[in-house]
Order: C-alpha cells, then structure tokens, then sequence
C-alpha cells in the first residue's frame, strides 16, 4: 500500500513524464473526468481493434471498451507505477474482461440467440396451417403468463431486438440477471408450447 500511496501523491514529479499516468492518478485521487476523457479517448480506438479481432463483433468489441474504461474508472487507485506502464495495465484489464467475455459467449450461446425455441414454432405452423400473425399472437398469450421479469426480457429480446446489454443498462440490473430471466423465460415457453402440441 505504500507504494500505491507513494505513487498517487507523486502527481507534480509524474505530470511532466507521463501524462497518461498524470491522468490515472487525477482519476484516483480526485474522480476527475477530465482526466478520465483523455484516458478513454487515448485507449478506446486500441480497446474497440482488439475487441472486433478476438470478438468479431462490433458490439461486442465496443462491450469491451465500457467493461475496460469502467474497470479502469473504479480501480484506478490500484495502479501501481513501479509494477509496469499505464498502457500495460491497462491491456491486462482488457485482455482478461475479454477472456470472461468470451467465456460468457461460449458458456451462454443458447442464451444469447435462443436458437432452440425457435423448432416449436416451426412445429406449430406445420401442425396448424398458421400464418404468421397467428403464430405472433400465441407467442404474446405465452408471454402474458410469464413473469414480469422475464417477459420483460423476453420481449426485449425478440421483439425490440436488444441486446442483452442494452437490455441490462436500461433495466438497471447486471447483465448475469439478463441471462438467468432469459433462460427462465425460454424454458417456460417451451414448456408451454409442449403442452400445447404434444
């Protein structure tokens, strides 16, 4: 802790070496987004290019960049100067939120497009002769007998066509919840349409 201490008081000496230390220790110490801007805007071109090389793509890549810079925004007191260059902590901090984002993608791809609810609605045109009006309009009676919850996810979904970020921002809950209703949701569809054309 001294060392950390150490470096972030240090902020004349450091100013005229390195301003992308100035700018992390003036994040740290003072919550300044100014400083904060100057980071963002210097790291997010480099974040978003590595992010479309290993995620391929582009909302993913840019995920990447807000996991980062939020990352970097609320443990930047954790920088530590004497252990490496702002530069490579910060691409530590990327490099492995994308390793977790990548090990969500694998872990939640029957999550993240739902492919396997989609057969029961096929089964169900077949069976009924339904034009897809129709078909819309079961979907909509199952979902009324859903829970808030996860209606509202669902809907989100498959009808606005948000992403499950989006989805988790603007209902103010982490995106692992987004996950879980989803799931839950799908599997209480398919347990309806099952009943249903059994």
């Amino acid at each position: 802790m001294e060392n950390d201490n150490h470096n972030l008081t240090a902020d004349e000496h450091i100013t005229d070496i390195d301003p992308l230390v100035s700018a992390i220790i003036k994040v740290a110490n003072q919550r300044d987004k100014a400083a904060f801007g100057y980071l963002f805007s210097h790291f997010m071109p480099k974040i978003r290019a590595f992010g479309l090389q290993r995620l391929n793509q582009q909302g993913l890549a840019m995920d990447l960049v807000q996991e980062t810079m939020t990352t970097v925004w609320t443990k930047s007191h954790l920088y530590n100067a004497d252990k490496g260059s702002v530069a490579t902590w910060v691409f530590t901090i990327m490099r492995n939120q994308c390793f977790d984002m990548l090990r969500r993608v694998q872990h939640n791809r029957e999550d993240a497009f739902g492919d396997d609810i989609w057969p029961l609605y096929d089964v169900a045109v077949n069976q009924d002769n339904n034009p897809d009006h129709k078909l819309t309009a079961k979907l909509l009676a199952h979902l009324d007998a859903l829970p808030l919850a996860q209606r509202q996810v669902v809907q989100g979904i498959y009808m606005q066509e948000l992403t499950q970020q989006e989805l988790a921002d603007a209902l103010k809950v982490p995106i692992g919840t987004i996950k879980s209703r989803l799931r839950l949701g799908l599997e209480k569809l398919k347990s309806f349409l099952e009943t249903q054309h059994d």
